[in-house]
């Protein structure tokens, strides 16, 4: 029997030390890591930006009441040792009625040929509609596609199966999930389904890293909910926002962003009476990004006209929308 004593040796050495000796081990194979892009779509307002944030565990997607809330394609990252999951949150599918619109739904068309694994989101309010070319699409795809029913929480046992059914003869071959993004019912579930169905890869990007936004996407993100929560009507769907300064030291953060508006009557509407509305608008909004960065926020808002920037490509690019 030969005995080795090893103390100091890479592998390539030990190796080289057994072949020596004439030892021959088995090959220890490495643990398989999977990664892939898990992206979400569906129409406005069915619960996509809940659901993203539901399974990343921090919020990354605006969320609110109103249907169009998201604008860009946001990515979050789950790691785990021997996985890393992109997902990815997407504009409602809907019939483009100008430039802006156009740009929004280039992300959901990326979105459905660079994926791994398609979450398919769809509630059990409505009629199962689904716009024709995105259906065409699915139906066709060879990508794994999971249809999650949401809001399941709100529907009794026949009412879901009803829904189950409707959608089951629109995708016949479609696997149904039933959830409840808002009360994490069955998210664990889909969760362990995405990863038996995850491709073997490496990781995409760093394992320490959420998203692949910046900070001050996030911080125009959460001045945009503030926005979409305080006004109504057309107000809120003509608002963009850049940051154009963000200075951090060790006590504070100083934020200057600028509030576009589309006409001039929509600059006084922001602003509101002696500035009463913007005010309450910063307020809220300041909390919000004290509470994600955990530091103090000095926060100056501006408010801006660009005539019709929704149908501008000049001012589409600069807002960031250029990109599918």
């Amino acid at each position: 029997m030969v005995k080795i004593e090893l103390f100091v040796c890479d592998e390539l050495k030990f190796s080289l030390i057994l072949k020596r000796k004439g030892i021959s081990l088995p090959k220890i194979s490495e643990m398989s890591h999977k990664s892939g892009f898990v992206n979400i779509i569906g129409n406005p307002n069915v619960g996509k930006s809940t659901l993203m944030n539901v399974l990343v565990g921090d919020k990354l997607s605006v969320i609110t009441p109103k249907a169009q809330t998201t604008r860009h394609r946001i990515l979050g990252l789950v790691n785990g040792d021997d996985f890393q999951i992109v997902f990815s949150d997407t504009p409602g599918i809907l019939n483009p009625r100008y430039k802006l619109q156009e740009s929004m739904m280039k992300f959901v068309g990326t979105a459905l040929i660079d994926a791994d694994i398609i979450l398919f989101v769809t509630d059990i309010c409505g009629k199962p509609e689904i716009e024709e070319k995105v259906l065409a699409i699915l139906q066709k795809t060879k990508i794994p596609l999971l249809l999650l029913l949401n809001k399941t929480d709100l529907a009794k046992p026949e009412e879901i199966l009803a829904k189950r059914e409707d959608w089951s003869a629109l995708l016949p071959s479609t696997e149904i999930i039933e959830i409840s993004a808002l009360k994490k019912i069955n998210t664990e579930i889909l969760l362990n389904k995405i990863l038996t169905l995850l491709p073997e890869g490496e990781a995409y990007y760093p394992k320490d890293e959420l998203t692949d936004k910046s900070e001050r996407f996030f911080v125009s993100e959460i001045i945009r909910e503030k926005i979409l929560l305080n006004y109504h009507q057309e107000v809120p769907y003509s608002v963009e926002i850049v940051v154009e300064e963000f200075k951090e030291d060790s006590k504070i953060i100083r934020i200057r962003a600028n509030i576009y508006v589309a006409r001039d009557s929509q600059k006084g509407i922001i602003i509101g009476n002696k500035g009463d509305a913007i005010k309450r608008v910063g307020i809220q909004a300041r909390k919000d990004i004290e509470t994600f960065f955990g530091k103090h926020v000095f926060l100056d808002l501006q408010v801006k006209v660009s005539k019709d920037w929704r149908d501008s490509e000049r001012m589409l690019k600069y807002f960031g929308y250029n990109q599918g």
